[in-house]
C-alpha cells in the first residue's frame, strides 16, 4: 500500500545488474505484482540486458568478487551467515559456476522458475519488459539479440511516460 493508503495499481522495476543475484529481485518483485493484479513494467538496462539477450538469459552468473552480501549464501554451505565470503576467493576458476549451481539448486527447491520461464510468466499475464535504447546502442545491440518477450526498446523519456499514472513506484534493482 502507498502512504495515503490507496491500492497499488503499477509499479515500475528498473534493473541495472547482470548478474543472477541481480535480475531475480526484479523477477520476482514483477511476477508479484502481477499475481495481484498490478500493472508491472520492468526496464532493463546498461547490464541488466544480460537478462533478454538471447545468447546469455540462459547462462547468468553469482557474482561471487566484490559481492559484500554473498555472506547471505553461507548457510547453504552449512557455515554461519556471519562469516563472510573473501572476495579474493571469488577470482578462483570455478567458484562463479559453483555458487552459480548451489543458487540455482536452492532456487529449483523452492519451485523458482529459471530466468527465462520467469520472463515468460511476466509476459504472458500481461506485465511488459522492455529494453533500454541508450545501453542497447552502447553495447552494439540489435533488437533481433534480444528474446521474443521483450515489448519494445525504450529511451529513459518513454519508459517514465509509461511509468506515468497514479499509484506508481519506481524499483531499482
Amino acid at each position: 500500500m502507498s502512504t495515503d493508503n490507496q491500492p497499488v495499481k503499477k509499479i515500475c522495476i528498473i534493473v541495472s545488474r547482470g548478474s543472477l543475484d541481480g535480475i531475480y529481485p526484479a523477477l520476482i518483485m514483477a511476477n508479484g505484482a502481477r499475481m495481484e493484479g498490478i500493472e508491472a513494467s520492468v526496464f532493463f538496462t546498461f547490464f541488466g540486458l544480460n537478462a533478454l539477450v538471447e545468447k546469455t538469459l540462459d547462462h547468468l552468473k553469482v557474482a561471487t568478487v566484490g559481492n559484500p552480501a554473498l555472506n547471505m549464501a553461507m548457510p547453504l554451505l552449512n557455515l554461519p551467515i556471519t562469516m563472510p565470503f573473501p572476495s579474493c576467493v571469488g577470482v578462483i576458476p570455478g567458484v562463479s559456476a559453483f555458487a552459480t549451481g548451489l543458487m540455482s539448486r536452492e532456487m529449483e527447491k523452492l519451485d523458482i522458475p529459471p530466468v527465462r520461464e520467469f520472463l515468460e510468466l511476466i509476459s504472458d499475464s500481461g506485465g511488459k519488459l522492455f529494453a533500454c535504447r541508450l545501453a542497447m546502442d552502447m553495447f552494439k545491440l540489435k533488437r533481433e539479440d534480444l528474446c521474443d518477450r521483450v515489448d519494445d526498446v525504450l529511451t529513459v523519456g518513454q519508459f517514465y511516460e509509461d511509468a506515468a499514472g497514479a499509484g506508481t513506484h519506481l524499483l531499482f534493482t
